[in-house]
């Protein structure tokens, strides 16, 4: 009886476009960065730089070289276009008025 060598993962990206989700089948031995190359989300979204932009699993901040587990959701993040507390503060001075 052969032990599946395989685990099923997900890696997202929310484009300006559109949300990208995949479900990938990886090595078990595979990390982030291994997942994100294998989902071919980098050949869809040329936007995305893993050198530049921040990745997690599950919202946590992980490394490129982080282990991942079966059923894993691996998230690439976009960059903030503005910083969330001037937001707040705007937000804040514009219900005043």
């Amino acid at each position: 009886m052969a032990v599946d060598q395989f685990m099923t993962i997900q890696v997202c990206y929310p484009g300006v476009a559109e949300i990208i989700m995949r479900d990938v089948r990886v090595p078990l031995k595979c990390n982030v960065q291994e997942a994100i190359r294998l989902s071919g989300i980098l050949l869809r979204s040329s936007e995305i730089d893993l050198e530049k932009q921040k990745v997690g699993v599950f919202g946590k901040l992980k490394a490129l070289d982080a282990q991942l587990y079966p059923n894993d959701r691996v998230e690439i993040y976009r960059p903030l276009l503005a910083d969330p507390m001037e937001a707040r503060r705007r937000r804040a001075l514009k219900q005043k008025k």
